[in-house]
């Protein structure tokens, strides 16, 4: 199993919702407004024996030609995005759907970003994003999932992909976020999205006010930490500027 994490970069982000880029050799956090938090945008490419696996799609930025920046990040690790089989979806916030698809400049039309892949898609939390009208969802990133075919609409609250990519259904962060594991060769890779979202967070209690539940969230992180520690997972931290992958 190859890991390998595509950095969209660093961002602040406050109360407005808003991600803005963030310098980390030449800025400081407290020139920005109060309450700001500091994170990565990050998601995962993961080879395997089977697959050609995307955890998550990142913010859907694009370069001033018009290409996404994912694509990009993929064919710098040696990965025409045609290749990815799979993508798992956490859950559908801009910072995590908003390359599920792309906008096509010349047209204004938006197109999947990887037709030929399997998109996992948690129904409930499609549903809600839908109908729920929030600054953190961004809705016509993945309305367009409605109609796509290659779309595997996961309702349970937790199961089994292929054999070896388990799922479960944790609420917490936002109201239907899930969670996976990567089995492979006595090898296990544990993505936690945004109820695990950084290293640091697995070390300390406390309760984040971002969170849908925050108390849910403060305990399935000691929990996993716990057991991850025990069978050997690596961790896979999707807003972690120094420690992606741990360890």
């Amino acid at each position: 199993m190859r890991i390998i994490p595509l950095s969209e970069g660093s961002f602040t982000i406050d109360k407005t919702k808003v991600f803005v880029p963030f310098d980390t050799s030449s800025e400081e956090l407290n020139t920005r407004p109060v309450g700001s938090l500091l994170v990565e945008i990050q998601p995962f490419l993961i080879i395997t024996e089977k697959d050609v696996i995307l955890l998550d799609t990142g913010l859907g930025y694009t370069e001033a030609n018009g290409s996404l920046q994912l694509h990009n990040n993929l064919q710098k690790a040696g990965v025409n995005p045609a290749q990815v089989t799979k993508v798992l979806i956490s859950h559908l916030h801009k910072d995590h759907a908003g390359g599920i698809t792309v906008n096509n400049l010349q047209s204004d039309e938006r197109f999947i970003s990887f037709p030929y892949a399997t998109y996992f898609v948690q129904r409930r939390e499609f549903d809600y994003a839908m109908s729920v009208g929030s600054a953190s969802y961004k809705t016509e990133d993945f309305a367009l999932l409605e109609e796509f075919s290659r779309v595997a609409w996961l309702d349970e609250d937790e199961g089994l992909i292929d054999n070896y990519i388990r799922y479960q259904l944790t609420g917490a962060h936002s109201k239907f976020h899930q969670v996976f594991w990567i089995n492979e060769n006595e090898q296990t890779a544990f993505f936690g999205a945004d109820v695990a979202p950084q290293l640091q967070q697995m070390k300390s209690r406390f309760v984040a006010k971002y969170d849908f539940e925050g108390k849910k969230s403060m305990e399935l992180r000691q929990q996993w930490w716990k057991q991850g520690q025990e069978e050997n997972w690596t961790f896979l931290f999707y807003h972690d500027i120094k420690s992606p992958v741990f360890p």
